[in-house]
């Protein structure tokens, strides 16, 4: 049970963290061109959204890695959590990306 809580605490996080970010920056974008702030936040929340379900799971630094790796005889590293992470890719996707999704699309309409 410790170890749900850590994750769902994590995922608050993270999804706290890109809320925070987006906002700031859609406000910059907003004050340097003008529109309409509601409706860009929420573009800019699901594009966030989509990419981090798509590189949440720390893909692409892997496959940045893998030669550097093989060069020490490493093995290709696992799909788990490590380094006190407790959330998988797949966690990643469902408790950051499609939330930041789903507030995205609820401020579009």
């Amino acid at each position: 049970m410790g170890t749900v809580i850590r994750g769902l605490r994590e995922a608050l996080v993270l999804f706290l963290i890109a809320a925070v970010t987006i906002a700031i920056a859609v406000g910059i974008w907003v004050g340097v061109s003008g529109g309409d702030f509601v409706h860009r936040l929420g573009v800019a929340f699901m594009l966030v959204g989509a990419v981090i379900g798509m590189t949440g799971d720390l893909t692409l630094s892997r496959i940045g890695m893998l030669p550097a790796r093989s060069t020490f005889g490493l093995a290709p590293e696992r799909e788990d959590g490590g380094g006190g992470r407790v959330l998988t890719g797949v966690g990643i996707f469902l408790f950051v990306s499609v939330p930041l999704i789903i507030v995205g699309a609820l401020l579009i309409t």
